[in-house]
């Protein structure tokens, strides 16, 4: 199945403000991943090409990293062929657009697991992070609610993650 998805928001700050958010992802102070409500995305040499990580069961490496503009990453997964990406563009001198792409194919039993939960799962997770920068700058904040059958997956996750680990 042919998958492009791709989430936009207008930050009102100036690029330079933006891009230094997009500079902490995956550190221990990670502005911009919603790491507090997801799980966060690790990679093993930091924020450059070739280092390999994910969040929680999604895979991926760096394949691009243009500092302050763009960050690319190939996944790494069975079903997956494709990438996802973060992109900054300033609109004016004072607003960023800031933008999420996955462009990828899947195959087999992902395809339905793209359906029915990870394109839902990964919706959620993205609108998180673009509230979490969002709010970074503005005192009144932001907080896209999740959809009914996100809050069931979630649930449904907790369970078997508690499951695991009794």
């Amino acid at each position: 199945m042919k998958v492009l998805n791709i989430h936009k928001r207008e930050i009102n700050q100036p690029i330079e403000e933006v891009a230094k958010l997009l500079s902490t992802l995956s550190t221990e102070n990670d502005m911009l991943f919603a790491n507090e409500k997801w799980f966060p995305m690790k990679l093993d040499k930091g924020l450059q090409v070739g280092s390999k990580g994910g969040h929680g069961p999604i895979r991926y490496f760096v394949t691009e990293y243009l500092p302050g503009q763009t960050v690319t990453f190939q996944f790494d997964m069975t079903g997956f062929d494709g990438f996802h990406r973060f992109d900054l563009k300033p609109i004016t001198i004072d607003k960023t657009e800031l933008s999420h792409t996955i462009d990828m194919r899947t195959t087999g039993k992902t395809s339905l697991r793209w359906a029915i939960a990870i394109r839902w799962l990964h919706d959620a997770v993205v609108e998180d992070s673009f509230d979490k920068v969002e709010n970074h700058f503005t005192k009144n904040k932001v907080n896209t609610p999740w959809s009914l059958w996100v809050r069931i997956l979630r649930k449904t996750m907790s369970r078997k993650q508690k499951q695991r680990t009794t």
